[in-house]
């Protein structure tokens, strides 16, 4: 749906700051719908400000594409790491992202009033890492706000779909819960090295998710396998109550990195395999992982 670049914002008395640009791709300029999910997500993007959420500063058109402004995250994306993760890496990042995630459900709009968002893709590509061990959710161009004039569309799935949670892929009405799951299903990827939902075709992905079947998780750490399979419930009320509780219970499950350990882990990774890449991960991702967009 768009392109990422590495730019340069110019200002004042010398000022200058690597940033990136995320443009509409051309193809889709014109396309009313995709135009108003772009800045839409530039909207609610700019109204979170968190150490875990990719910021967004400034946006706009020029020449007839729309464009926003972003923060540079200098490293690689989570998918770009070797799996399997040490299991203190793993309580580490998942603490920072459920962190990440507390806020952007708590968000609300300048009256104080819950925007009520559910972000509807945590998955490997939409987590960056940075060369300073930083851990952020990027991509809010799918998230819902309930809040919001114009709602995305009763039963059509977005996201990735071996990460979605049960609710969402049956098309039900999603809670902040679903996002707990994703979550817990990229964790259980990371500390095992295998998928935790996957099956040759994405309807197939979808059926398993649907299932309720409780994933293989024998090789885990007793007390990180009891908070993952809290928040692999497939009845969202058996989860935990929010994501800063999951957050507890990762720090309590045993012993936690830190930025300097994650940072050691990213440093060597290759510079092609920075955020600048993201756009073109996006389209050619596998089959079962291509997000849905309605039809224009």
């Amino acid at each position: 749906m768009a392109e990422v670049f590495r730019a340069r914002a110019f200002g004042a008395s010398g000022f200058e700051k690597i940033v990136v640009v995320k443009t509409l791709r051309e193809e889709l300029v014109g396309v009313a719908e995709l135009e108003r999910m772009f800045l839409e997500e530039a909207r609610l993007q700019a109204r979170l400000s968190h150490r875990n959420l990719v910021q967004a500063h400034d946006c706009g058109i020029f020449e007839g594409r729309a464009w926003v402004r972003l923060d540079l995250v200098d490293g690689v994306e989570l998918a770009a790491l070797p799996l399997p993760l040490s299991a203190d890496l793993v309580r580490f990042i998942g603490a920072e992202l459920a962190l990440g995630l507390h806020a952007l459900h708590e968000a609300r709009d300048e009256s104080g009033r819950p925007l009520g968002i559910v972000h509807r893709d945590v998955s490997p590509t939409n987590v960056l890492l940075s060369r300073l061990g930083e851990v952020k959710l990027a991509d809010f161009g799918i998230a819902r706000a309930t809040q919001l004039r114009e709602q995305t569309r009763s039963g059509v799935r977005k996201g990735t779909y071996a990460y979605m949670s049960p609710e969402q892929v049956s098309g039900k009405t999603l809670s902040t819960a679903s996002d707990q799951f994703a979550l817990a299903s990229l964790l259980a990827e990371l500390v095992t090295g295998k998928r935790t939902f996957d099956a040759p075709t994405p309807l197939e992905t979808m059926d398993a998710i649907r299932s309720g079947a409780t994933p293989a998780l024998e090789t885990v750490d007793a007390l990180l396998r009891a908070a993952l399979i809290r928040a692999l419930q497939n009845d969202p009320s058996l989860r935990f109550a929010s994501s800063r509780e999951f957050r507890t219970a990762m720090i309590n499950s045993g012993p936690v990195a830190d930025e300097l350990a994650l940072a050691a882990l990213v440093a060597p990774q290759p510079q092609n395999a920075q955020v600048s890449d993201r756009a073109q991960t996006r389209i050619d991702t596998r089959a079962d992982e291509k997000p849905d967009f309605p039809s224009p």
